[in-house]
């Protein structure tokens, strides 16, 4: 594979993107075709925008509208039909499973993985008041804001990032959580009051990573893709995806899982699954060099399964 990719003609054509048609994604997306053309200036790309399931109904909670793949489905039909080349996704949206057919070829160099606070009224996560009420819509964020401090509300919020900053007022909250990568690549980083310390609120899988969807049998667009690989967060991602499908966790439940470098080339690996009040945690950790991401993935999983893991992920399935 590698010699085709050496060795790989350029043609000129069109690669067409889909995405999803908030903001955020949009910017994603172009990102990704900008991107693309650094390393290939004689192809083009156009976005091929569409809502999905999850951006459809935003007066639900996640949780409630079932399923796996609430962001990603459409793109994934998308692929399948062959109106879209490749697909841009945030890469803690994308489910363990993928279709048959379908891979996530890249993944691409992580940005700023951690949560964010963003308050008018407060500069820092512990001057928040005992009964502060906190927007968000993850029950991870949720699981662990609880357990650090139970008497925190907890308000649903739904919507792309500035409906959610909006809310921040209208809403009359004390702050949100919000996923600082998210702010920052749409440049609303001025918003941010904190980054969250992931001792006290562990990231989601793939927080802040970009992750790139194809056709496993395309290797034109395989090998158009290759430069926009980052190794080192595939490492990382790859270890928390496996921690993730061996849990049988998915972004709407209340399963934190974060790897990253260390000294002398190895990683760190830390999940914690909660419940919905807090006051149940289970965790592990787990370290050893890059090259064992996926062993480091299967011991995490495989003591945390020991102690209940599953059992508490299916409570909020």
């Amino acid at each position: 594979m590698m010699g085709f990719y050496i060795n790989f003609k350029i043609m000129p054509r069109t690669l067409r993107i889909a995405t999803r048609k908030s903001q955020l994604a949009l910017w994603q997306a172009n990102f990704i075709g900008q991107q693309l053309k650094s390393h290939w200036p004689d192809i083009d790309y156009e976005l091929v925008p569409m809502l999905t399931s999850g951006d459809k109904f935003t007066q639900s909670k996640l949780q409630t509208l079932g399923g796996k793949g609430l962001f990603v489905k459409e793109l994934e039909e998308a692929l399948l039909d062959k109106r879209a080349d490749l697909a841009v996704h945030s890469l803690k949206d994308v489910p363990a499973e993928l279709p048959p057919s379908l891979g996530l070829a890249i993944i691409c160099k992580r940005a700023t993985p951690y949560d964010a606070l963003v308050s008018m009224k407060y500069s820092k996560m512990s001057d928040l008041s005992e009964k502060a009420r906190i927007g968000t819509s993850s029950l991870r964020r949720q699981s662990q804001l609880l357990a650090w401090r139970p008497n925190l509300e907890i308000v649903s919020l739904r919507g792309n990032i500035n409906t959610r900053l909006e809310k921040l007022q209208i809403d009359s909250l004390d702050a949100i959580i919000l996923a600082a990568a998210g702010l920052e690549r749409l440049g609303l980083q001025d918003n941010i009051s904190e980054i969250i310390d992931p001792a006290l609120m562990l990231p989601a899988c793939g927080q802040g990573a970009l992750g790139i969807e194809c056709r496993e049998a395309d290797e034109e667009v395989l090998n158009y893709l290759k430069p926009l690989n980052d190794g080192l967060t595939a490492s990382c991602v790859q270890a928390e995806r496996r921690v993730n499908a061996l849990l049988g966790g998915n972004c709407h439940v209340p399963l934190a899982v974060f790897c990253q470098p260390i000294a002398n080339n190895h990683l760190l690996l830390k999940a914690r699954v909660l419940s919905l009040d807090g006051q149940t945690l289970i965790s592990d950790e787990q370290s050893g060099p890059i090259e064992t991401a996926s062993a480091i993935a299967e011991i995490c999983a495989e003591k945390m399964l020991k102690k209940g893991a599953q059992q508490l992920l299916a409570a909020h399935s």
